[in-house]
């Protein structure tokens, strides 16, 4: 999708040539348009050997079996997004302990996904009839024979066959930077 109008002025937009590449951008202010991106997440919550999943209600993916997720609201953090939105879609309460997996889908709307390890805290898997229709946690024999999404597969090997902690978050960086939440390894 392109941009024809300027989010800051309304001005029509024009088509330039940026840093060799050609872009949308406004002939009235600094505004260039850079091009559509989501960012979102999910969570891999693993409790008693047992991985959280839940059912979509609704497409994409209507009916698949896959871990909780969402998309990050423009001014939350990406801890607060995936928090909420395992809370949200399953009712159960989880921290951020890692930032495991990374996937990078090139498209029209550019996406990028960011899976996180997360510990359990409390609550009892349930659906919120909206994004998903059932939850719960499920072990990996069990997981062979439901309709799992491939990616949710992957990160399934990922969150029972990790090496690593993956990406901590910085809780006292060397350098502050302020609204910055970072992560690293280890």
């Amino acid at each position: 999708m392109s941009a024809n109008y300027c989010l800051k002025c309304g001005a029509p937009l024009e088509t330039r040539n940026i840093d060799g590449t050609d872009r949308r951008a406004c002939p009235s202010c600094d505004y260039v348009f850079w091009g559509d991106y989501s960012i979102g997440v999910g969570a891999i919550v693993v409790k008693d050997g047992k991985i959280l999943l839940v059912k979509r209600a609704h497409n994409p993916g209507k009916g698949y079996w896959t871990n909780p997720g969402g998309y990050i609201e423009q001014w939350e953090s990406i801890e607060e997004t995936i928090i909420r939105e395992v809370e949200e879609e399953s009712g159960i309460k989880a921290k951020v302990q890692s930032i495991v997996a990374i996937r990078d889908l090139p498209n029209r709307v550019h996406n990028l996904y960011v899976a996180f390890a997360m510990d359990y805290i409390s609550g009892n898997p349930r659906p919120d009839g909206l994004e998903s229709d059932d939850a719960g946690f499920y072990s990996l024999e069990e997981i062979e024979s439901m309709n799992v999404a491939g990616f949710t597969k992957w990160l399934i090997q990922i969150a029972f066959h990790r090496e690593t902690e993956g990406l901590l978050k910085d809780n006292d960086p060397l350098v502050t930077l302020k609204d910055h939440v970072l992560f690293r390894i280890n």
